[in-house]
């Protein structure tokens, strides 16, 4: 690798690079890596679209138990069921070769996201409806 390739690759760290720009690259190396990361972008676009459908329906699921919540005047926090959820998630992710940090702050997301809604279906008198709106 010569010097001013050495300068153009930390640069490119540095900076960020524009990886579709080097797709008509003359360096066959280079148009193979290219090609690679864009399997791979396509790949992670088809994976980010199941996540969110999931989460969706995840999110309809939750909006049920909020309202039968709501009806019986329970708490929108269940904090035993919290604690049971984070352990599963902690070995799911141990299973999967995921770091257990990145599983903690999904489950952070989804049962703060979840009780806000709870507590938006209580204020609404046992609503679910609401949630098609973000507050």
């Amino acid at each position: 690798m010569t010097t001013t390739e050495d300068d153009w690759r930390a640069a490119a760290r540095e900076e960020g690079t524009d990886i579709d720009a080097l797709a008509q690259s003359d360096d066959p190396q280079t148009k193979r890596i290219v090609a690679r990361i864009d399997t791979l972008r396509a790949s992670i676009d088809n994976i980010d679209m199941a996540i969110v459908a999931l989460l969706a329906e995840r999110f309809k699921a939750t909006a049920q138990v909020g309202a039968l919540k709501a009806r019986a005047g329970f708490a929108p926090a269940d904090y035993a069921r919290e604690e049971q959820q984070m352990e599963r998630l902690r070995l799911v992710a141990q299973g999967a070769g995921l770091d257990t940090h990145i599983a903690e702050q999904y489950r952070e997301f989804v049962v703060t996201e979840t009780k806000n809604r709870h507590r938006r279906i209580a204020d609404a008198g046992g609503d679910a409806g609401v949630l098609d709106i973000f507050a």
